[in-house]
């Protein structure tokens, strides 16, 4: 099994459906899509004249944001990467975190983050049922906050969602980002990195702050269960070769 995340930037690439297409015709039954969808967000924002702010490459989310993220990642993101697959043979179904409480989340820390949450569970009966029904669940990130009594949701980072949903399924993890994989300061990609190797790279400023959200996510996910998780470029969706990207490792060298 395999959780895969793609990327907001990655999903405007013309090639991106039909490498989907190709993975999920190799693996059927096997293969769920997180999306993100970040730019599109900051651009609506920026729209409605809000302007967007992150802390460690998780968004800042306002009570009036959290309409605007619905309808960005629930609606135009998700239904145009389900459009695409279907259209390209790939029986897709666009879900977000909030159908069936699929996602669970409390806040992060409301005076900071205000409603963007962390998972705190998974209800992933919806994704078994798609999987054993041979569709491929294409899931936006926005999810159920579960300490709130009317149905509120949460703005959880779409890697943070995927590596809740990989650690819950047992599965592996793939981020698929706009760079081939974890680059070191000399702008090489790195093949494995640890925990120990990763804080050297933020301390140092060589990872940024999305790339830190990733990393931190995927070391949670191997800690939660997940068998494995890889950070890579598109390329990895076509070859799923173990020499693409950045593998992390639980390793201490």
């Amino acid at each position: 099994m395999i959780v895969v995340k793609i990327g907001g930037r990655v999903q405007s690439d013309p090639s991106l459906i039909s490498a989907l297409g190709a993975w999920w015709r190799k693996i059927p039954g096997a293969l769920a899509i997180v999306h993100g969808g970040g730019d599109e967000v900051s651009q609506m924002q920026k729209r409605l004249g809000r302007e967007p702010s992150f802390v460690n490459g998780r968004r800042i989310t306002s009570e009036e944001d959290v309409d605007l993220v619905r309808m960005v990642l629930s609606g135009t993101a998700n239904k145009r990467l389900v459009a695409g697959l279907v259209a390209a043979g790939v029986p897709a179904v666009g879900i977000s975190g909030e159908d069936g409480g699929l996602i669970e989340a409390e806040p992060i820390d409301f005076a900071a983050f205000g409603h963007a949450g962390n998972p705190v569970g998974i209800r992933a009966k919806l994704v078994d049922t798609l999987l054993a029904s041979h569709f491929l669940p294409v899931i936006s990130p926005v999810a159920r906050d579960i300490r709130s009594v009317k149905g509120a949701a949460l703005n959880v980072n779409g890697d943070d969602a995927a590596a809740a949903l990989a650690a819950a399924m047992k599965a592996e993890l793939w981020m698929i980002a706009d760079v081939e994989g974890v680059l070191d300061a000399d702008h090489r990609v790195l093949h494995s990195l640890n925990k120990s190797a990763t804080d050297s790279l933020v301390e140092s400023g060589v990872v940024n702050r999305g790339m830190y959200a990733k990393l931190e996510a995927g070391f949670t996910a191997l800690e939660r269960g997940a068998t494995a998780v890889r950070i890579a470029g598109l390329e990895a969706i076509s070859r799923t070769e173990s020499e693409c990207g950045t593998l992390l490792t639980t390793s201490m060298s």
